[in-house]
Order: structure tokens, then C-alpha cells, then sequence
């Protein structure tokens, strides 16, 4: 994956339902480029699906669960491609001290986080992992104060 490709997930976290025309315009390529650089992380098997996210509290019958990840060596980019691609990581965040990373995970039941978790953990370049399961928010931030309202 080249800085292109970083940058189109990255939008298309944002938006997914984005259209082409418009992700080109933002990334200052062509429409071609957009679709090639699409057609070829899903074939990779960066992108696995598109989906939707719903604002926490809207889903109460999902489960949320968050995952602390640790790297091996110099695997930062792959780990992170692998993540990004996953349908259950609805946030992914860099770290400093034990983890590199903190995975939120959203799923519909405990044997979906199951299934999830499983196929994090086989990917390649992690070395060790934790998940706590969310029980309940004692007080959140307001969305403007998140930075995603």
C-alpha cells in the first residue's frame, strides 16, 4: 500500500458511501485511479466490505469491545491495513506504552466477537492481544467535543 492508498481508506473511513468522482476530486487524481486503487485493495484483501456505523447508543442490541494490540517489529503498516479492512474495527487508534494499538470493535453478539476476534488475531504481525468488553458508559463526551460531530 502506497501513501494513495492510506489516504483513500482514510476517506473512505470517513464516507464510504463516497462516490468515486468525489474521492478523486479530494485525492486530486483521476476517476480511473480512484477505481484501479479500489479495485485493487479489495482484490488484496485490504478492503473486505463496506458498512454502515450508527452513533453509539443508536444499536442496542450490538456489542462493543475494545482490543489492545501489540506489534512485532516493523509490521505497523500491514497490521494497521489489515485492521482498517476489518468490518468489526469501527475505530482505530495508535498507542504509546504496553499496546500500539486500541482496536474499537462493534459487533451483533458475542459469537460475531468471537468470529472477530479470531481473524485479528490471525493476522500477521500481531504478537499479542487484549479485549474488554464494554458494559456500560458512566458519561460520554458530547460529539463536538469527540471531534466526530
Amino acid at each position: 500500500m502506497n501513501n494513495l492508498d492510506q489516504q483513500l481508506l482514510s476517506l473512505l473511513r470517513h464516507n464510504a458511501r463516497e462516490s468515486v468522482a468525489t474521492l478523486a476530486k479530494r485525492l486530486d487524481v483521476s476517476r480511473g485511479t480512484v477505481t484501479n486503487r479500489l479495485r485493487k485493495l479489495e482484490d488484496d484483501g485490504v478492503i473486505v466490505g463496506y458498512t454502515v456505523r450508527l452513533r453509539p447508543g443508536n444499536d442496542a442490541t450490538g456489542l462493543t469491545a475494545w482490543m489492545s494490540i501489540a506489534i512485532d517489529g516493523n509490521e505497523e503498516r500491514r497490521v494497521t491495513a489489515s485492521l482498517l479492512g476489518e468490518p468489526s474495527v469501527l475505530a482505530l487508534h495508535a498507542t504509546n506504552g504496553r499496546w500500539d494499538l486500541l482496536a474499537e470493535l462493534r459487533v451483533a453478539s458475542l459469537p460475531e466477537l468471537a468470529r472477530a476476534l479470531e481473524r485479528i488475531r490471525l493476522i500477521k504481525g500481531i504478537s499479542n492481544s487484549e479485549t474488554s468488553i464494554h458494559l456500560e458508559t458512566l458519561r460520554a463526551a458530547p460529539a463536538d467535543a469527540r471531534g466526530d460531530g
